[in-house]
């Protein structure tokens, strides 16, 4: 299977009013200095994976979605949207993982300022995911 922040890009990319763009403001793991308005997905630590009586692994990963903006009610906008978007999803596959539910573990909030002064507002969400019997 895929990290997980790839299969949450591709649901992000697969949102056309988000008008993303991967690798022009839209990364992966790292948070680059230019363009100011950027979206960046890290894989962070989740919960412990379960097994269950059938020894079908779930998986537990997180991920945080970071968005940086010069405007803070444009970054506010879209980090929002992606709140909305991502939260409560459940029983969809993406690049061979089977995602039974996503779940964001607060609602965005406002992070800091960078030495830019661009802002920088975070969510996080927790996963529970398997591999498709399919993969």
């Amino acid at each position: 299977m895929n990290a997980p922040s790839i299969d949450i890009m591709d649901m992000l990319l697969a949102e056309s009013s988000f008008d993303l763009s991967l690798g022009t403001n839209l990364f992966i793991g790292k948070e680059k200095p230019h363009p100011d308005n950027i979206t960046i997905i890290y894989d962070i630590a989740g919960g412990q994976p379960s097994l269950t009586m059938d020894k079908c692994n779930y998986e537990r990963p997180a991920v945080q979605v970071k968005v940086r903006s010069r405007d803070y009610e444009d970054g506010f906008d879209l980090i929002n949207r992606i709140y909305t978007s991502l939260h409560g999803r459940a029983h969809e596959t993406w690049n061979g993982a089977i995602y039974e539910l996503i779940i964001a573990t607060s609602i965005p909030y406002h992070f800091d300022w960078d030495d830019n002064g661009r802002a920088r507002f975070i969510i996080n969400f927790n996963l529970q995911r398997k591999e498709s019997a399919d993969s």
